[in-house]
């Protein structure tokens, strides 16, 4: 099957991004970079320790950030904009104001119709990452990770302006969907979408999950005791993207609103 434009033009933009200038033009690149997108440099390293301009967008914190560790708080897995968020109206969600998408199809076909119901009427955040954003993702609270499906798809831009353009936007982009299972048994989906430029989405526990690579099929892993607990760094967005979570009905009380910017570590609901 031959590769669609935003994942040719994808893969080319990674080829740039993975590459390691001499220092000189390395540090123009990526200071050039930080001024451009109006990157907050505080809680990181230097631009000029960064030997590629992906390795700058992927950065980890020099020290993790504080967030609660109450049980019943669910804290942001990313920094982000709240670009929609609320209850869905039975298998409904909202893409963006005024565009709708099916979780079912949103979720992916390789889970059972009973697995998708659980969220059905449940609650749904959707997590903005702009390009000057710390792209890497955090888990939200305790959990179990019991299936996680990466789905091949495009890599269509995720911005407000494509959001309101294209229908099913979400459902059309690569996606690693994660099945998760709190300790007090509540279900929930956590969802990577992928968008142009690199397009790759890594995930630490399970390195066999390879993104923009030209796979046709969906891919699917089953766990039987991948335990991770709140703030576990468990990968990044190779450029910006966006998170979607799906959760079951009575599961979260939302401490936000659509247009919030959040952070990675603040109390977003609670359980």
């Amino acid at each position: 099957m031959s590769r669609h434009i935003t994942s040719a033009i994808s893969q080319a933009f990674a080829k740039f991004a993975n590459k390691k200038f001499s220092k000189p033009i390395q540090n123009f690149i990526n200071n050039g970079y930080v001024k451009l997108m109006g990157l907050d440099m505080s809680e990181f390293h230097s631009p000029k320790t960064y030997s590629s301009l992906n390795a700058l967008f992927t950065r980890k914190l020099k020290e993790d950030r504080s967030y609660s560790l109450d049980a019943n708080d669910f804290i942001s897995p990313c920094d982000s904009w709240i670009s929609e968020c609320g209850d869905l109206d039975s298998e409904y969600a909202l893409q963006i104001k005024g565009m709708r998408y099916k979780s079912d199809d949103f979720i992916g076909a390789e889970f059972t119709q009973k697995e998708k119901n659980i969220v059905h009427n449940g609650t749904f955040i959707n997590f903005y990452l702009s390009p000057k954003d710390y792209h890497r993702y955090h888990m939200p609270i305790n959990l179990k990770v019991l299936k996680v499906v990466h789905i091949p798809g495009r890599f269509y831009p995720v911005n407000v302006p494509s959001l309101k353009r294209k229908i099913n936007l979400f459902i059309e982009n690569e996606r690693v969907v994660l099945h998760c299972e709190t300790i007090s048994k509540k279900r929930f989906f956590m969802v990577l979408v992928s968008a142009l430029n690199v397009g790759v989405m890594q995930v630490g526990f399970e390195p066999k999950i390879k993104t923009n690579a030209d796979a046709a099929n969906s891919s699917v892993y089953n766990y039987d005791d991948l335990h991770l607990n709140k703030g576990d760094d468990f990968g990044c967005f190779e450029m910006g993207s966006t998170i979607i979570i799906l959760a079951e009905k009575d599961f979260l009380e939302l401490h936000i609103k659509a247009g919030d910017n959040v952070k990675y570590g603040d109390t977003i609901a609670k359980i």
